[in-house]
């Protein structure tokens, strides 16, 4: 095992428990079954501040992070073809 396929693997393990404490950290917007059929929650475009809400916030770093963990994923893969 290389020094590359050890610090990839570290940098997953981080990515992962980030991905998994953002998620956690995201409240949640519908009420399953009743939201469903009554309507349930209406966000308003003008009732957030766009990018600058705790939401968008949580949002962008988990798309950040789920990015981070398909590219590490990839090039480990291809490193490990190539010393193949």
């Amino acid at each position: 095992m290389s020094v590359i396929e050890i610090v990839a693997g570290a940098l997953l393990i981080v990515a992962s428990l980030v991905i998994i404490l953002v998620v956690l950290a995201q409240d949640t917007k519908e009420q399953g079954l009743t939201s469903a059929i009554g309507g349930g929650y209406n966000d308003s475009f003008y009732g957030k501040n766009g990018s600058n809400t705790k939401d968008a916030k949580l949002n962008r770093l988990t798309r950040i992070s789920a990015i981070l963990i398909f590219v590490i994923t990839l090039a480990v893969n291809i490193i490990y073809q190539i010393k193949k």
